[in-house]
């Protein structure tokens, strides 16, 4: 009997030994899919950085572009209001040089003139 129970007790600790390696087993196998799961989420977080990163730059390129085409257009726009703005004051000076230039030169009215004799 005393060999029985021996008997039965080194079976259930080899058995329990048994259990236990393969519980160590499926812990280090679950260990390691855990491993991979994360590294699977960090790749994916750093492709959606690496796209909004993409995205942002974009944006901004475009956004720069768009300014310095309206700036560009409103430098033509105020270069334009600068060239009338040149014309019709050269325009108003020649027009008001003729003026002066007739007031001064015509002939003052004679005193007989101006009476109305």
């Amino acid at each position: 009997m005393l060999a029985e129970r021996r008997s039965r007790t080194q079976g259930a600790m080899e058995k329990a030994r048994a259990d236990i390696a393969a519980a160590e087993g499926r812990t280090a196998e679950y260990e390691q899919r855990l491993r991979e799961a994360r590294q699977k989420v960090f790749k994916n977080q750093e492709g959606r950085r690496q796209q909004a990163a993409q995205a942002r730059t974009q944006a901004v390129h475009e956004a720069r572009t768009r300014a310095q085409e309206q700036v560009k257009q409103a430098r033509a726009g105020m270069e334009e209001d600068k060239q009338q703005a040149m014309s019709k004051l050269q325009s108003d000076a020649a027009r008001l040089a003729t003026d002066i230039v007739r007031t001064v030169l015509r002939p003052m009215a004679s005193p007989s003139q101006v009476g109305g004799q």
